[in-house]
């Protein structure tokens, strides 16, 4: 007769050593906080300059588009002279 080999169970990675392996990966910037291409970078500077323009005008109702052409008129002028 042979005689009997005892086995021990493997054992598991405890919860510290699999939180310090997450740890380790490096942060990445949330994708919903970067433009998703220089035309969204664009647009945002548009509407934050068309908004301007309408607190410049006293918040006045009724000159939207009027605020946004000339916003747009700034930021992609300021684009193509440059």
């Amino acid at each position: 007769m042979q005689p009997q080999v005892v086995r021990e169970p493997k054992r598991r990675k405890n919860s510290e050593s699999i939180q310090s392996q997450e740890l380790a990966v490096p942060q990445k910037e949330p994708v919903h906080s970067q433009p998703a291409s220089p035309r969204d970078d664009v647009q945002a500077r548009i509407t934050d300059r068309a908004y301007e323009l309408y607190a410049e005008r006293g918040y006045r109702q009724g000159y939207a588009l009027d605020d946004w052409l000339e916003a747009e008129r700034e930021i992609l002028g300021l684009e193509c002279n440059a």
